[in-house]
């Protein structure tokens, strides 16, 4: 995948969050960002980068987010991989 297809996914996991009442805050609060760090930083692949680290710590918010964007459910773990600081890490 590339980096722009990557931004892409992340931009719409990123308004989907936006646009949900009871997962919105829980994101602001585990990543300390601002409403106003939304729109500030939704061109900074890192900060959306961020937000797909989010998104994937739950199945059940991979799956909603995928079914209402009809994409693959290893979409976002894929994009993520892509964007800075979603290297695999190796420890061996």
């Amino acid at each position: 995948m590339k980096q722009e297809s990557a931004e892409t996914i992340a931009l719409n996991a990123l308004g989907w969050l936006a646009g949900n009442d009871e997962l919105l805050p829980v994101f602001l609060g585990a990543t300390g960002a601002t409403e106003d760090d939304l729109r500030s930083r939704a061109a900074d692949p890192a900060f959306l980068g961020a937000v797909l680290d989010f998104l994937t710590m739950n199945d059940a918010w991979v799956v909603a987010f995928c079914d209402q964007a009809g994409l693959d459910y290893d979409t976002p773990m894929g994009a993520r991989q892509v964007l800075p600081g979603g290297d695999q890490v190796h420890w061996t």
